[in-house]
């Protein structure tokens, strides 16, 4: 191994720099060359050919003569699907943000974070939704977004320092947005629970999202919502959009802390999950009404931190 492959800690460069290539791949259809990727992930162009080239043999990508492009090769795909067979967990969780879609006109989504962006998982949506349009597979920025502001709020303020110190040595903009609003992104969601963020990403979307510890991932995960700012203000986001929200995040936190049992096998019969709002302390508070899912979710919870290096992903 050559000493210009390790960088910081224990950080293999060439592995990350291929992770890099692959996320310049949005959607299985995306076809670019070397430039183009070059140009997305900031790498140098022979780096990026020899990138491809290895990732080509490996099947992680493949070539397309005629166009001279790149896309997702065989492997890549085969590795995702493996992770999605058989998995109820996506149609319970998309079940949940239906039923806040029908609510409200707006993008409701499951996202998970990948270095300095989100990705959607599951989405929903109304039939007269308007403003966001992101499906599964999307990538929104942490900077700009609700869902960004929330994940950073969770974490552990020395895991939060490390992710926007190192978004500072890359996408320097995005960190000088983040940073100013750390601290009362976090004192408000330590006090109500949920992060709202007008007009970042676009000053006609203002979202509100909320973070949940996943323990399958070990790391926050975010429901969030995007609605068009002209129909919702921050004061109407405050009084009718979070309330469902928090029930929402309550009901996909249950789910997530529930697939050690059977989700992976089909035998789940999914029923309503009745949640309630407790006004005097503004805390969540589920009812007796479990599900199957729930009901085998009975055991500690993982604790809500994140290592130092988790938060570099």
């Amino acid at each position: 191994m050559h000493a210009g492959d390790v960088g910081e800690g224990d950080v293999i460069q060439v592995v990350s720099r291929a992770f890099d290539v692959l996320r310049c791949f949005e959607g299985h259809e995306a076809r670019l060359g070397n430039l183009e990727i070059s140009n997305r992930c900031g790498l140098p162009r022979s780096t990026v050919s020899r990138l491809t080239h290895t990732l080509t043999r490996m099947g992680q990508l493949v070539y397309l003569p005629r166009d001279q492009k790149y896309r997702i090769g065989p492997s890549a795909v085969a590795m995702s699907t493996s992770m999605m067979k058989g998995l109820q967990l996506r149609n319970l969780i998309r079940q949940r943000l239906q039923d806040v879609a029908e609510q409200l006109p707006g993008t409701v989504g499951f996202v998970i974070p990948d270095r300095f962006q989100l990705v959607y998982l599951e989405y929903a949506r109304s039939a007269n939704a308007l403003g966001l349009y992101e499906v599964t597979g999307s990538r929104i920025a942490m900077p700009t977004t609700a869902a960004g502001h929330a994940y950073i709020a969770a974490l552990d303020p020395e895991v939060s320092d490390a992710v926007v110190a190192e978004m500072e040595r890359e996408v320097p903009d995005g960190a000088r947005m983040l940073r100013p609003r750390i601290e009362s992104n976090r004192r408000f969601l330590r006090e109500h629970g949920y992060v709202v963020a007008c007009g970042l990403w676009s000053p006609h979307i203002n979202g509100l999202a909320v973070p949940l510890w996943s323990p399958q991932y070990q790391t926050f995960v975010v429901v969030t919502i995007g609605l068009l700012s002209a129909m919702y203000d921050e004061k109407r986001l405050h009084e009718q959009v979070a309330p469902p929200m928090i029930q929402l995040a309550a009901a996909v936190g249950a789910l997530l802390e529930g697939t050690d049992g059977g989700i992976f096998n089909g035998r789940l019969e999914p029923k309503p999950l009745s949640v309630r709002i407790d006004n005097n302390n503004k805390k969540t508070v589920r009812t007796e009404e479990t599900n199957e899912l729930e009901a085998g979710a009975r055991r500690s919870r993982a604790t809500r931190s994140v290592r130092a290096r988790d938060g570099r992903r």
